[in-house]
């Protein structure tokens, strides 16, 4: 199983605080199934960590799971709050893409708001030959008060990723409903931990991979 949204890179964001917390989000993943897991630290929300910074930490954390021997292989990503100059961050080489394949790039709206300019800006995101992946949208609340939106965005080819912790009901009845029926009406294209620990936010793929 691969993981596309985990915070398990240590100190620079608000996941793994330390070598020894991302070592233990690395065995809880092994023991749930995952092979793969993208590392994918916050950009442009509270956080700065463009991809210069977050390429070299994942080849430390490979080495360290290595030399851990923790059969787990970690590849680089980031979860982009979107924002107007997003095209220009592209251009300039300060944003990645899952795997830095230039192909799938981890999209993040605010919990309560999407901006009036997203639909464009994704289009734009698109026009680059990038595959926008919509993270968490079950927990963004004009999502959940407007669902066509979700409608619209995958009927352009966007994609959505659904947390799994959110499928097995650890973020309330409400998110949990609303996840059951995007994936009834085939409008979900990832399961993902976004991990951030392996207490209060962990994995939980293998929970949810079996209630779906």
């Amino acid at each position: 199983m691969i993981d596309i949204h985990s915070h398990i890179l240590p100190g620079i964001d608000d996941g793994a605080q330390s070598i020894e917390d991302s070592l233990a989000m690395a065995r809880q993943a092994v023991e749930q199934g995952i092979t793969t897991i993208v590392a994918t630290p916050h950009h442009n929300s509270k956080y700065e960590n463009s991809k210069e910074t977050i390429l070299p930490r994942v080849a430390e954390l490979n080495n360290s799971l290595y030399k851990a021997g923790i059969p787990l292989e970690v590849v680089a990503g980031q979860e982009v709050r979107i924002y107007g100059e997003l095209i220009e961050g592209l251009q300039k080489g300060e944003l990645l893409t899952i795997n830095d394949g230039g192909k799938y790039m981890l999209v993040e709206f605010s919990s309560s708001s999407v901006p009036m300019y997203a639909e464009q800006l994704l289009y734009n995101v698109q026009f680059e030959g990038i595959v926008p992946i919509i993270v968490h949208p079950e927990r963004n609340q004009k999502l959940i008060s407007e669902p066509d939106m979700i409608y619209k965005y995958v009927e352009k080819g966007i994609l959505m990723q659904v947390t799994a912790a959110s499928v097995v009901g650890a973020f309330g009845k409400k998110v949990q409903k609303f996840c059951m029926q995007m994936l009834e009406a085939n409008l979900v294209h990832f399961i993902a931990s976004d991990a951030h620990n392996v207490t209060t936010r962990d994995s939980k793929m293998k929970e949810a991979y079996e209630l779906i």
